[in-house]
Formats: C-alpha cells, sequence, structure tokens
C-alpha cells in the first residue's frame, strides 16, 4: 500500500487522504464502472490503497442518483472506513420532485438529503456541499437548513462547489453573523492548464481557512501522461467525448513539462499531483478512476516525489496565463 499522506480539511478535525476518489465514472455508460461489479472493484482497491475520501454527487452517473446507488451496495460493511462526500443543488430532472431552481432552499435540501442517504444506504454523510449556488435562495437559509441537518446528525460538515470568491466571502461571514457552522471546503475546477482559482477563489479559501478540493486536476486525464499531440487511450473520455481537449491542448508546453519530468526521473502523473498538493490550502486532489490499476497508479503516484520550492515554482511557470 502507498503511503498515502492525510491532511485536515480546512480549519476542521475532519482528516482525508492527499488523494481523493472521484466517483462521478461510477454508472457512467461506456466505463468499466458502469456496472456494480466494476464500481466494487475500483472502490474495493482505493481502500486497500489508503484512499478515504470519496466525492460523489447525487447528479452523477448515467442517470441521477446512480452513482450513489451504486456506492451504498459497493460500501456495505466498508462505510466507517471512508469519509464519505456527495453534493446538491444541481438540476435532478424531477427525481427530488419539481424545485422550480430553487435548489439551495430549506425545502429542496430536505428532499435531496433523504434521498442522497437512502441511495447511499448510510445514516450520514460526512461532507454535504452545495454543489452549485442555485441565484434564488439567500445563503443564510441555505446554512440554517444545513446547521438543522448537523444538529440532526444526518450530516457532519458542510462544503461547497463553484462558488465564486465574493460568494465565498458571503458565505463566511453570513455563518458568522448568525452563528452557523462553516463551510469547511471548496471545490472548484483548477489545474495545470485552467488557473482561474488563483484570482479570487483560492485568496478567498486560504483567507478564510478552506479546504480546497480541486476537481478535473488532472484536466480530463490529459496529464496522465498517457496522451500526445496524436492522440491516447481509445477508451478513455478524452478521445470517446471531449477530443477538442486534445486537440486544442498547448502541446508545446505539454512537451516542455515532459521533458522537465524526464530530466528528474518523474513521470507527468507525479509531478502534476506534487505541483497541485504543493498549492497554499490544496487538501486532497481527486481524481476519478474506471479501474483498479487507476487507483494504485494515483496513489503511488501521489507519493514518489517531492519537488523542491524552485521546481514547484517552475512548473507554475511553464504553464503561466498570459493574460
Amino acid at each position: 500500500m502507498a503511503n498515502i499522506e492525510y491532511r485536515t480539511l480546512g480549519r476542521s478535525g475532519l482528516v482525508v487522504s492527499t488523494i481523493g476518489l472521484g466517483c462521478n465514472n461510477f454508472g457512467r455508460t461506456g466505463t468499466a464502472t458502469e456496472t456494480q461489479e466494476g464500481t466494487d472493484a475500483v472502490i474495493g482497491a482505493a481502500i486497500d490503497a489508503g484512499v478515504t475520501l470519496f466525492d460523489t454527487a447525487d447528479i452523477y452517473g448515467a442517470e441521477r442518483g446512480l452513482s450513489e446507488s451504486l456506492m451504498g451496495k459497493a460500501l456495505a460493511g466498508k462505510r466507517d472506513r471512508i469519509v464519505l462526500a456527495t453534493k446538491f443543488g444541481m438540476d435532478m430532472a424531477g427525481t427530488n420532485g419539481p424545485d422550480w431552481g430553487a435548489r439551495g432552499s430549506r425545502r429542496y435540501i430536505r428532499l435531496a438529503v433523504e434521498a442522497s442517504l437512502r441511495r447511499l444506504r448510510t445514516d450520514w454523510i460526512d461532507l454535504y456541499q452545495l454543489h452549485r449556488p442555485d441565484g434564488v435562495t439567500p445563503i443564510e437559509e441555505t446554512l440554517d437548513a444545513l446547521d438543522d441537518l448537523i444538529a440532526e446528525g444526518k450530516i457532519r460538515y458542510i462544503g461547497h462547489s463553484n462558488l465564486d470568491g465574493w460568494q465565498i466571502a458571503e458565505a463566511e461571514f453570513t455563518a458568522r453573523l448568525h452563528g452557523h457552522p462553516k463551510f469547511i471546503s471548496a471545490q472548484n475546477e483548477y489545474s495545470l492548464l485552467v488557473r482561474d482559482a488563483e484570482r479570487e477563489v483560492l485568496p478567498a479559501v486560504n483567507a478564510y481557512g478552506l479546504g480546497f478540493l480541486p476537481f478535473f486536476p488532472l484536466y480530463n486525464g490529459l496529464f496522465t501522461g498517457k496522451f500526445s499531440r496524436d492522440g491516447g487511450p481509445a477508451d478513455s473520455r478524452i478521445m470517446s467525448i471531449r477530443k477538442h481537449l486534445l486537440d486544442d491542448a498547448p502541446w508545446d508546453r505539454i512537451e516542455e513539462y515532459r521533458a522537465f519530468c524526464d530530466e528528474r526521473g518523474v513521470s507527468m502523473l507525479a509531478a502534476t499531483f506534487a505541483w497541485l498538493l504543493a498549492q497554499p490550502g490544496l487538501t486532497s486532489v481527486i481524481a476519478g478512476a474506471t479501474k483498479p490499476e487507476q487507483i494504485v497508479a494515483n496513489a503511488d503516484a501521489a507519493t514518489s516525489w517531492t519537488p523542491t520550492a524552485d521546481e514547484v515554482a517552475r512548473i507554475s511557470e511553464i504553464f503561466a496565463t498570459t493574460d
């Protein structure tokens, strides 16, 4: 088993592995984890590797709720060995009844959490995350509803996803003003090629002591080292549904990065994990997997190289934005 590091999530007592398992592939058509058997294999491999943070959402899967349902069965007898994170707030297409777009409301949150608990076959959710603000519900109402769920023991901690910097600040000060539990984590897109979070989100995260959880940290797999200008694995997400990411990638920079890695005898995957985990406030890199061997590769890569401050800066420089 890889010697995975564990960190507290923001200013909380929730400890998670620095490599998390993104569960959006569970129940996704055309993957090995489309089935219960495939999901069981990946979850078992992750637990064996020391991965504890499992991140899903009620919307994940070929049909709404399927990822959670598959996970609920796979985690039977193993629930207390992981930190289970899920999300609410995306369009469930009527699965939770009509919502009129107010998916951060007290009414909707109550429906959503009970549905997730049933699908996950558990009595509690460790980290319950607002997937996206609805633009309708005041954040105070959302926090008040989540406060009640914490008091009832149905959820332990709360986080959010896809908030802008000013929204993170608003949530922080609203919680302080009304005496509600604070969000402990933020989940936004962040990778070597998508650095927008550095402008406002990461400064807000660090100012208020949240743990940062980047999604698409490997840019849909581009930084696994398996891709080149000519293509990559035929069964990968990029080749099957997001070929434009390959076609539009800045290959001159990526090849410079590959040379940087080769000079140090480190894989691109390991270097990318190391760069991410060196960023202030970043707690865990949530990476998806559809096969057990991918879990093992991620866990091994995350513990195989510790860069110097100069090497971290050099990687940042290779992919520095020009605007």
